[in-house]
Parts: structure tokens; C-alpha cells; sequence
């Protein structure tokens, strides 16, 4: 092999100024002289043919235009993980003078009791967190001596933070690792590892299962993401990392997934497959018996539709038992069917599901908000945004009102006996016969349909009562029903020339007999309460 470059160099990864590349090539080109590499760009645009030079294939290319040749000295091969972690942190050893010193750049810190290395805790408590972020990390180096050096090192933390023993977490992330098995011995020296992130490293996963070691038996979480690893490849390595909490794979063009057997992450609790275009969403069943699965996150996946064909409507369904955060936003889901699914998952609480095609359909985010929480009973969270037991009272009866003509049209009744509405019904409102359990079937007073919009039609008349302040008459006023409660305050302070007095505005209707319902948000609209003509608000202070 010629000088400067690695008996091992086809495979590896390597850095030519701030781009990055995989070499596939290691030899002459004709009618040149001397060696020559034959690169893979990350970036396509960086590069000149496909491997193919003069007629000649020297290599092959993902991309038409992605390969080109450099000479061995433009390469950089990188480094091992303890000189990256040194220089980064500026940390040394020096040999000669005092026994127990550290050289923290071009200054030597003798270790002679707490005092002299106080000063220098914030440096050395990095090496429980450390972070070689594009420090060209290539290999592990000499085998043992991460463990030899930071033992020596953490020793003298040891006396520093008495908690803190040992490096846990890692970042490696935008290195020049060529494949796991480098990870794998890097990780092999460093005691309790818990969060390993190696993202935006392309590498070699093994492509056939291999015997499990304990290197990485207390990791919790693990970021592969822009690896270039495949599904098969992670249930291959995935049982060894028993303990694994947290795994994130974006952006790895991920498109079919597999059943994980039952002897591999059964610890996970979250699990990011976003921006890797899967095939369908029925790939999700293959990974919806995960026993703890708390949160999915599928951001830009591709995936048009959700079912659990194994519940019918009203029901719950046996997949994923243990979701209670799902992210599922700029996807192309265009069927309320898939939000009507997700009704069926037992556990859910949080929804994230903005950007998709079936929300165009709603102009008004208000109105699409409203929807949403009416279709799923047990949501918390939409959108970031914490659903108040108020808000989500009002979305369920404006959208009881809402359907109460279609829910008649086919086939709903208020004699219970003959309330059968069709199976078409159900299907697009599969919550409806609980709402009408819950609140009690809509009268013909309260169906409202979705009229046209006119000034006519979003003004409410409302009666005004002070019912603590007997001697102040009703009042009745118009009032547009996008008008926000912090707008009727204004207006009620003026009206009623009420002091300097934090307002506290309710309602009665005559449909819910005996009970008032708080205006406590001042963001709101007043059609967000549902209220309706001929509502009374009530005014205290």
C-alpha cells in the first residue's frame, strides 16, 4: 500500500476538507502516475462520474455523478477516540515532574489535595459527558487504553464529584466511523455507557446475527440517525442492548419493517423512525406488539392511512397497548378514517398530527381543533397543546350538534329501541352513539348544521345578568361569535362601568338545565363554548 494511506483503507471513511466521503477505489488510474483513491460523496454534487473513468469502471456509485478521484494526501483518515477526546477537551499527560498532574492546554495542575484541582472540575466532569462532535474520529486506537487513561483520569474526578464515576454518555456524532464494530470497541472500554450518539457516521452493520456481549448491557439510549442502517440490520444487533430505552433511526430510508422477536426490544419506550418513507402505514402492525412503547414518532414517513383492523368501532384495540405519544405530522393521511382509528389505541394521550391532507379540508383551526378532540376520547395533548376538561366538553357538544342531521338521516332515533344508524355512519362517526351516552341524544332544537358564513349568522344574542349585583338590570346584546372572551371583558367593563375588576365570566343555556359553564380562557372565541342565541353570560366580580 502506498505511503499515507491505510492497509485498510477501501471501506473507510474519510474527510477532504468539510466533506466526507467512502472510499471505494485504492490504486492507479491510467495514463497518470502514482496512487489514487476513488471516493463516494456524501454529496452527490461534489463529485464528477459514477466510478467510471476514461471507459474504465474503477468503482460503482449510488449517484449517476457521485464519485470522483483525489490523491491520498487530500484524505483525512482521522484519528482514535482518546486523541480526539484529548484534543478537544485540551487535556494531556505529561511525564516527569510532579507524580499526579494534568495539563489542561499549556497549564499543569498539580494534584496535591482538593484545592488545587477545584478549579479544574468543570474540565474534568466533561469526561462523564464527553462530546467528540466532527473531531474525525475513525477507530478505537490501542486496544485497553481508553480504559487505562480515563481510569487514571476519573480517579482523580473520583475525589472531585463522588457521584460521578464513570463516562456515561457519548457523542460521536459526524466522525469518520466506517462501521459498528468500531463503536463496539470503543464502547467496550468505557464502564456504565448509557446514551451513545453516532449519528451522521455511514457505516457497515453486521449483516448476520452474532454472538451477544454485555458492552453495551446498561445503554439506554441509542441515535442512529443518517447511518444508513436498514430495520433488518437493527433487529440484528438489538439484542445487545438489552436495557435500550430510547431509539431514534431518521432519515436512514427505512421503508419496510419486521416483527422484532421477543427476545429484543422489549425495554424500548420510544422509538423515531421519521423522514424514512415507509412502504405503507400496515407496517406499523409489525411493530405494534413492543410491550413498553410509550412514544412513536413517524414525522414525514410517507404513510397515507392508519387502521387496527382487529377492533371494531367503539372498541380497543390490542397493538400497541403502552402508546400514549404518537407524532404522525407532515404525512400524507387524507381519510378522517385514520383519525377515527386512533380512537382505538387504549393508552393514547398525546397527538401530534399537523401537515396532512385531511386537515385542508377544515379551514378554520378552531373549528379542525375541535374535530380532532371530539373524535378522540382520551386525549390530552393535541398538537403541543394541553386540552382543558372545558375545551374538551364544548368540542364534544358542538360536534354532537354538528352531525345531529346526518346521525338522523341515517337511521338514529331518540326512542332507543329504534335508534339503529347505518354502518356508513358509524364508520365516519364511530364516536357519536358515546357522545349521545354521555350528554344524551341531540334534541331538534339543538342540530345545527354548517351554514353559510354571514354576519347574519355569526352574530349571538346574549342576555348580560350580574346575578351578585341584583340592582344591575339585564342587558341584552348582540355579539359576534368569534368574539374572544378578553374582548367581552373590554366590553362588559364599559357596558356595565364596572371599577377595576378582574372579571369572571360563565353561561347558562336552557339545554343544560341547572349547570354553568366557565369562560376561563380569554384567548377563546365565544364559539368555542358553544354557546348559542339566547344563552345567558353571566357577569361577577
Amino acid at each position: 500500500m502506498a505511503a499515507g494511506v491505510p492497509s485498510d483503507a477501501l471501506g473507510r471513511r474519510v474527510a477532504c476538507g468539510t466533506d466526507h466521503a467512502t472510499v471505494r477505489y485504492v490504486g492507479s488510474v491510467p495514463p497518470t502516475a502514482g496512487v489514487w483513491l476513488g471516493v463516494e460523496w456524501d454529496d452527490p454534487q461534489r463529485g464528477k462520474h459514477d466510478g467510471t473513468y476514461e471507459g474504465t469502471q474503477y468503482f460503482k456509485c449510488q449517484h449517476p455523478r457521485g464519485g470522483s478521484f483525489i490523491r491520498p494526501n487530500k484524505a483525512n483518515f482521522g484519528v482514535d477516540f482518546l486523541t480526539a477526546v484529548k484534543d478537544r477537551y485540551g487535556m494531556s499527560n505529561e511525564q516527569g515532574g510532579t507524580e499526579n498532574a494534568l495539563v489542561f492546554g499549556k497549564k499543569t495542575v498539580e494534584f496535591v489535595g482538593m484545592d488545587s484541582i477545584a478549579e479544574q472540575q468543570r474540565q474534568l466532569n466533561q469526561l462523564v459527558d464527553v462530546s467528540v462532535r466532527e473531531c474525525a474520529v475513525s477507530h478505537a486506537g490501542q486496544k485497553e487504553e481508553i480504559g487505562r487513561t480515563c481510569a487514571s483520569i476519573l480517579l482523580l474526578l473520583y475525589c472531585v464529584v463522588p457521584r460521578r464515576k464513570y463516562i456515561r454518555h457519548i457523542d460521536l456524532t459526524k466522525n469518520l466511523i466506517s462501521s459498528w464494530e468500531t463503536v463496539t470497541a470503543i464502547a467496550s472500554q468505557v464502564q456504565n455507557l448509557e446514551t451513545l450518539d453516532i449519528s451522521e457516521n455511514k457505516m457497515k452493520f453486521p449483516s448476520t446475527s452474532a454472538s451477544v456481549s454485555s458492552v453495551f448491557s446498561k445503554l439506554r439510549i441509542l441515535a442512529l440517525n443518517r447511518t444508513g442502517i436498514t430495520w433488518t440490520e437493527v433487529l440484528l444487533c438489538a439484542p445487545g442492548w438489552p436495557a435500550l430505552e430510547e431509539l431514534y433511526l431518521t432519515s436512514n430510508d427505512i421503508t419496510v419493517l419486521e416483527r422484532p422477536g421477543d427476545d429484543v426490544l422489549q425495554t424500548l419506550k420510544l422509538l423515531d423512525l421519521s423522514d424514512n418513507h415507509l412502504l405503507d402505514g400496515n407496517q406499523l402492525h409489525l411493530i405494534a406488539h413492543l410491550p413498553r412503547l410509550e412514544q412513536l414518532i413517524l414525522r414525514n414517513t410517507g404513510i397515507s392511512s392508519i387502521c387496527f383492523p382487529d377492533a371494531g368501532f367503539g372498541c380497543k384495540t390490542k397493538m400497541f397497548r403502552s402508546l400514549k405519544h404518537l407524532a404522525i405530522n407532515e404525512n400524507k393521511i387524507s381519510q378522517w378514517s385514520s383519525i377515527n382509528e386512533l380512537d382505538k389505541l387504549p393508552s393514547l394521550r398525546s397527538l401530534q398530527c399537523h401537515n396532512n391532507p385531511c386537515m385542508d379540508t377544515e379551514k378554520n383551526p378552531e373549528t379542525l381543533r375541535q374535530l380532532i378532540i371530539a373524535k378522540i376520547s382520551q386525549l390530552e395533548v393535541l398538537n403541543k397543546s394541553e386540552i382543558l376538561p372545558a375545551e374538551r366538553k364544548g368540542a364534544e357538544l358542538d360536534y354532537r350538534k354538528i352531525f345531529g342531521s346526518d346521525w338522523l338521516a341515517a337511521g338514529g332515533n331518540w326512542n332507543p329501541e329504534k335508534n339503529k344508524p347505518s354502518e356508513e355512519f358509524l364508520a365516519a362517526h364511530p364516536r357519536y352513539p358515546s357522545l349521545c351516552l354521555k350528554y344524551g341524544a341531540p334534541e331538534e332544537g339543538e342540530l345545527k348544521g354548517r351554514e353559510p358564513v354571514t354576519l347574519k349568522n355569526q352574530l349571538l344574542t346574549l342576555t348580560i345578568k350580574c346575578p351578585e349585583n341584583p340592582e344591575q338590570k339585564p342587558v341584552e346584546k348582540k355579539l359576534p361569535e368569534s368574539m374572544t372572551i378578553q374582548r367581552v371583558k373590554g366590553l362588559l367593563y364599559r357596558l356595565l362601568k364596572i371599577p377595576g375588576s378582574e372579571l369572571k365570566l360563565s353561561y347558562q343555556s336552557s339545554k343544560l338545565e341547572g349547570k354553568e359553564v366557565e369562560l376561563d380562557n380569554d384567548l377563546k372565541p365565544l364559539q368555542f363554548y358553544s354557546i348559542e342565541n339566547g344563552d345567558c353570560v353571566l357577569v361577577r366580580w
